[in-house]
């Protein structure tokens, strides 16, 4: 597996976690859940930005790590 697919992967995986976090946040009636739910959904959010660089950096700057 290259370094390219392992990036999409996590960044694939941090998305279906964003999804889970928003699921969960619909579902509770707690507002400090709630709150808890966006902030790591925030994280995410940051996280994915990140990884969408990186990926953008692996397929231009080094085309052997494109999958």
């Amino acid at each position: 597996m290259t370094v390219g697919s392992q990036v999409k992967g996590c960044y694939s995986s941090i998305k279906s976690a964003e999804a889970t976090l928003m699921n969960l946040k619909g579902k509770t009636n707690d507002p400090q859940a709630e709150q808890a739910f966006d902030n790591a959904k925030n994280i995410m959010v940051d996280i994915k930005s990140d990884l969408e660089k990186q990926i953008i950096y692996l397929s231009q700057e080094e085309p052997q790590y494109k999958s």
